[in-house]
């Protein structure tokens, strides 16, 4: 399983260093934001009346003390032993040392200044006073974490946190130094789930004594999972051994207590690990290019005789490393297609037979969920072309715009722009610098733009239909360099069948499919930026129409 996390900071390495008295900053020896300092070291120097206040009172007090050692009546003196105890309580509240109250107590010299010593050692990360600044009890100056050990938050979907275990070992590479491997634990798997990104968090320890490591870097994780009929992993160097709850780095042989925290250590088992090597069941697998979603159901097209596909429902399993797992659906050696579906998916509908686009001879539950939602392209990854092959497909873009407008007018579309249109995509559908992806959109374009010259309009807006399917991938796909125009994509979920989108170059909604009859009959799914793609996954892999055999693992 593969993901992308952010370095951060290690909550419980952290400290906030503020002043426990009321008064002003004279100096800080820590000047600059990322200074290291050591545990003990003088931070800043704070000038405090009240401090010199507490300071004389406890003098005088331990003078009284010392004069009545003897004459004075026994009550007394306790009394006196009592008002000296309270007086050093109160300069330990008003954040003396030990040590401090204990030189003051010899010297019996009051000072009017206080030195703020690092509690931890680590790295300032923020420096939140100036010299001369006066500050109230309790702000803060300085925000030190010790970045000797970092976290890695990862966010999964819920269904592949299931199989993430505490204690489970990542691999890990930065963003900034791809050479250098990262070995961690999962420290903590949130209990909840996200309701904003519909996410888990899980969070990694990293060791980072060498210090390379920086919080805010990105790192992209690994993750292997073998997991057992019983739902067990087994890990060699976790069987049968003892893990810190709270630390998973702290690992051993027997029972005992954890060195950092204190806590007991508990046995690897308790997490679902097994002390022995379990057995993997067989699964099939296809690869994840293969798989295709028609509503909430994935389907793929299976291959019944060489050259002739079937449009088949699939139960998936866990999908990673680019490979997705076949619970119900196919049989071991049967072929699917791993690239080319659309292309398969388009003739398919010319022949009438059950295809992604004409659901009505599928089942009727993913019809009805794929025909009356958008046309999705956060899937789709964006890129920019150059030379002609990008002049060429803003031209096409525009014949695209120029039909669609003349269409939301309630007139045919001029036969020189769909003429346009057509050879532009023949011309496009050949170029090896497009993706093997946008050349099956460009093939799909070629194979509808004949119905555009047609002289019914309803059966031109139905070739149109089509068409605005390939050209939305398309533009979600490629788009020139030196391109500017945005793109504007819209839906009308009125559109008989469904699949009622379109592309406009405007982002005023002039519904083509039903022209003055509803013109403004529809919604804005989405802008296409000329130069960025926003939520881009993973790119269909290149190639022509191709088939792969599930396999056994």
């Amino acid at each position: 399983m593969r993901t992308i996390g952010a370095i951060q900071i290690d909550e419980s390495r952290q400290a906030t260093i503020a002043s426990y008295i009321n008064g002003r900053v004279e100096r800080m020896f820590a000047d600059y934001t990322g200074v290291d300092v050591r545990a003990g070291d003088h931070l800043a120097v704070v000038y405090s009346p009240e401090l010199y206040s507490a300071q004389v009172e406890f003098i005088e007090a331990s003078r009284a003390l010392q004069k009545m050692a003897n004459g004075a009546l026994a009550s007394i003196r306790v009394a006196q032993q009592s008002l000296v105890a309270n007086t050093r309580l109160k300069l330990g509240e008003l954040g003396m040392t030990s040590s401090q109250i204990e030189d003051l107590e010899t010297s019996r010299q009051p000072q009017s200044r206080m030195t703020i010593h690092a509690p931890i050692g680590g790295t300032v990360i923020e420096k939140l006073a100036e010299e001369g600044k006066y500050i109230a009890a309790g702000e803060p100056i300085y925000r030190i974490a010790n970045l000797s050990t970092v976290w890695l938050m990862l966010e999964l979907y819920p269904e592949d946190a299931t199989r993430i275990r505490f204690g489970q070992q990542v691999e890990a590479t930065l963003t900034s130094m791809p050479e250098y491997k990262l070995l961690g634990r999962v420290a903590f798997i949130d209990p909840t789930v996200n309701i904003q990104s519909r996410t888990v968090g899980v969070r990694v320890e990293l060791d980072n004594s060498s210090g390379r490591l920086r919080p805010g870097d990105y790192a992209q994780a690994t993750i292997r999972i073998p997991i057992g009929s019983q739902g067990e992993v087994y890990d060699e160097q976790l069987a049968g051994k003892w893990i810190s709850p709270m630390h998973p780095q702290v690992i051993r042989d027997e029972p005992g207590d954890c060195p950092i925290c204190g806590m007991e250590l508990v046995p690897t088992s308790r997490f679902g690990y097994s002390n022995t090597p379990v057995a993997q069941p067989k699964s099939i697998v296809i690869p994840r290019s293969s798989v295709l979603m028609a509503g909430e159901h994935s389907v793929a097209y299976v291959e019944t005789e060489p050259g002739r596909f079937e449009l088949r429902t699939l139960a998936l399993g866990p999908i990673v490393a680019g490979q997705a797992v076949v619970l119900d659906g196919l049989k071991p050696g049967e072929r699917v297609a791993t690239s080319g579906n659309f292309l398969i998916d388009s003739q398919m509908q010319l022949e009438g037979k059950p295809s992604l686009i004409d659901p009505t001879r599928y089942l009727d539950h993913q019809a009805m969920v794929q025909a009356n939602t958008p046309l999705s392209t956060n899937e789709i990854e964006f890129s920019q072309v150059d030379g002609p092959a990008a002049e060429s497909l803003e031209q096409l873009l525009e014949a695209y715009f120029d039909v669609q407008r003349s269409l939301a007018a309630d007139e045919l579309p001029d036969a020189e722009t769909v003429e346009t249109l057509a050879r532009i995509a023949d011309s496009l559908s050949d170029d090896d610098q497009l993706e093997a992806n946008s050349r099956e959109q460009l093939q799909i374009i070629v194979s509808h733009a004949e119905q555009l010259a047609g002289d019914q309009i309803d059966r031109v807006r139905r070739g149109f239909q089509s068409i605005s399917q390939a050209v939305i991938r398309l533009a979600a796909h490629h788009r020139s360099r030196k391109a500017e125009q945005r793109s504007y994509h819209f839906f009308c979920p009125m559109v008989k069948g469904g699949h009622g989108d379109w592309l406009q170059d405007n982002p005023t909604l002039a519904n083509p499919y039903y022209g003055s009859e509803m013109l403004r009959c529809g919604e804005l799914v989405s802008e296409l930026p000329p130069h960025e793609a926003d939520n881009a996954a993973e790119r269909q892999p290149s190639g022509g129409s191709n088939a792969s055999r599930g396999e056994e693992p």
